[in-house]
């Protein structure tokens, strides 16, 4: 997926508590191990809620190169399985940078009817793979590693599955204490091996909570899984049923929510998680509890208030993608904190503790690298530029602490995109009244003078500028460009997602590396862009990119038909232009010179119709908005009277 983040991100401290209620898209975790479950499955599963990132975009792309038939609208992901034989896939799967995608898949090629072979990007080839290569050699398969031993990428050709042959259910042992993913990407495939499966964890078993959720997926795909003891697993032989199935939002990444709450405060209620959860990263509020936050919850929703922090010392072996958050809440309590049981995550897309030592360190705070974990030490703090490591949850995480001290700013800010690519603007949400995006919002219809006025205000306020009309001319753009027909909703709609769009203050405009700039204004546009601006679907991603934009450029001047009333409806200030439709169509005719008055005439006619009565966002006037009627007035004249209502 298009990552749309500045190569760096200075974060803005909240000069009060964090306050709100949020919902984080749908967990990693569980889409990932409910994609690879339907893929297997007979018959069609319906997910609801799935996350839309990354890694889950690397498991879908392997789940199709596996064979399965997938299509995808927003959160919704339809898939058409495959009845537990892959008969007919690529030769070749990428997993990306996705460690569930590699470790689940990897298992699944056991299932191929021939040779198959899984690659990755260069962080996920440093990445262990031996106890899943081990596994497979264990079960009857040939793996050839092309790179270093127990790493990406290698090719498995399956034979036989397991020891001793005589048709019994193969017995195997792995390793537990590098990661949990290993042995939930066996369970997930052993359901569809001819004998099934008996699987024990030897050794420190890390994340135990991750192999109940594999279990608690499978089953809800009617999955015979036993747990004989806390270490071993026995799966009986036997198919999946394609299901429908709803995703809970992500706790390792309502952790930042709650921890926001904590660091400054306040009060961030998480929509979605709560007591029916079957995530263990939500025992993270547990560790606030302990450290002196309320916690309060119902079967779908946790509530934390901050309150005193303290160190304390925790072992958070279950829960290791939230050490790096609770790190950053550490680094504001009263007394020391120590975090234990964590040494494995010097492996995970970054040598984590490591990274969390540096850039703590850069900030002024005590952190002392520990053989299992790491020990900080509250007590001044400076700003500085935080190094990310391409690590999702190193961004995240650091972030939290510019939400208190001045002058944090984030290197690559955009690796948030793995896991949650609107992170910065959830995390926004939150900021106490008094410090939320400065935003004036000018609508109005076609040829009411927006983009002049606009730019005229925000010159006159120094601030930036967007021309969201833009935005969705370049989607129009994109369809015209690729010969897609501007009402097939489905493919406008994923152009809409994954085009590259850059509009500079000045209005250049690039979409797919291609200067767009003239010709988003030309007639054929001009004629596309009602059709393609009415599709929910592309009024839903172009409004994040325009919430993204005002987040990274701490609000600005946005003009379009719904700033006020859907995109920002808490705006500074709203503003309604509107022309008489013969000014209009003069103003627009002189822009277009090769069109006659008539047929801008016409054409805006049209286009207000359009605008007026569709079912998505219809342009309309917010109940709050100044409107000014701009038919007898200069520039300067509508500009005046805007600054009058800005103070």
């Amino acid at each position: 997926m298009e990552r749309r983040f500045p190569a760096q991100l200075e974060i803005v401290p909240f000069d009060g508590p964090a306050i709100g209620r949020v919902r984080p898209p749908g967990s990693k975790s569980i889409t990932n191990r409910a994609v690879l479950v339907a893929a297997l499955a007979e018959g069609r599963s319906v997910l609801t809620g799935a996350l839309e990132a990354e890694d889950t975009a690397a498991m879908l792309d392997c789940v199709v190169g596996l064979g399965a038939t997938v299509t995808r609208e927003g959160t919704t992901v339809v898939i058409d399985g495959l009845g537990g034989v892959v008969s007919d896939g690529r030769p070749v799967l990428y997993a990306a940078q996705s460690g569930t995608t590699a470790r689940f898949v990897a298992a699944a090629m056991l299932l191929a009817a021939g040779t198959v072979t899984l690659d990755a990007d260069p962080a996920m080839r440093r990445r262990p793979m031996g106890p899943t290569i081990d596994a497979l050699r264990t079960l009857g398969a040939e793996v050839v590693e092309g790179g270093e031993l127990g790493h990406l990428p290698f090719t498995v050709t399956p034979g036989e599955p397991g020891e001793p042959g005589d048709g019994s259910m193969p017995e195997l042992h792995i390793p537990g204490e590098e990661s949990s993913q290993f042995a939930s990407g066996l369970l997930i495939a052993a359901v569809c091996l001819p004998h099934g499966l008996r699987l024990t964890v030897d050794g420190e078993l890390v994340s135990r909570p991750y192999l109940d959720m594999t279990v608690s997926v499978m089953r809800r795909f009617g999955a015979e899984v036993d747990r004989v003891d806390d270490r071993t697993w026995v799966v009986t032989p036997g198919r999946y049923r394609g299901s429908e199935f709803d995703i809970e939002p992500d706790a390792s990444g309502a952790s930042y929510f709650f921890a926001a709450a904590a660091i400054t405060g306040g009060r961030v209620t998480v929509d979605g998680l709560g007591s029916d959860s079957i995530q263990g990263d939500l025992a993270f509020v547990d560790v606030l509890a302990r450290m002196g936050a309320t916690v309060s919850s119902t079967p779908s929703a946790t509530t934390v208030v901050g309150g005193d922090l303290h160190g304390t010392d925790v072992d958070m072996s279950d829960i290791s993608d939230t050490a790096q958050t609770l790190a950053a809440v550490a680094a504001f309590a009263d007394s020391p904190t120590r975090l234990r049981g964590i040494g494995f995550i010097r492996a995970k897309e970054t040598d984590r503790i490591g990274a969390l030592v540096a850039e703590l360190s850069a900030l002024g705070i005590v952190a002392i690298e520990e053989p299992d974990g790491l020990y900080i030490e509250p007590g001044p703090r400076r700003g500085a530029l935080v190094h990310t490591w391409d690590d999702h949850r190193m961004a995240m995480s650091m972030a939290l602490i510019g939400l208190r001290l001045p002058g944090v700013v984030l290197d690559d800010p955009g690796c948030v995109a793995k896991t949650f690519p609107t992170y910065f603007d959830v995390l926004e949400s939150l900021r106490p009244e008094g410090r939320q995006v400065q935003v004036i919002a000018i609508d109005g219809p076609a040829g009411s003078g927006k983009s002049t006025v606009a730019r005229a205000v925000a010159q006159r306020c120094g601030l930036g500028y967007l021309d969201t009309g833009a935005m969705y001319r370049s989607v129009a753009f994109a369809a015209l460009h690729g010969n897609v027909a501007p009402d097939d909703a489905d493919v406008v709609a994923n152009l809409a997602r994954n085009m590259e769009l850059s509009i500079s203050p000045e209005g250049r405009v690039v979409v797919d590396g291609v200067d767009a700039t003239i010709e988003i204004r030309g007639p054929e546009v001009t004629r596309a862009v009602s059709i393609v601006a009415a599709n929910p679907a592309v009024r839903e991603e172009m409004r994040a990119r325009q919430r993204q934009w005002a987040v990274l450029h701490g609000g600005g001047v946005m003009e379009g038909r719904d700033i006020g009333t859907v995109v920002f409806p808490d705006a500074r200030l709203k503003v309604y232009l509107d022309a008489s439709p013969e000014v209009r169509a003069a103003r627009r005719s002189k822009e277009v010179a090769d069109l006659s008055y008539e047929t801008v005439a016409t054409e805006l006619a049209r286009r207000d119709a359009l605008d007026a009565g569709r079912s998505a966002d219809p342009l309309r006037t917010a109940d709050d908005a100044v409107v000014i009627d701009t038919s007898d007035l200069s520039v300067d004249e509508i500009v005046d009277r805007i600054m009058e209502h800005l103070g």
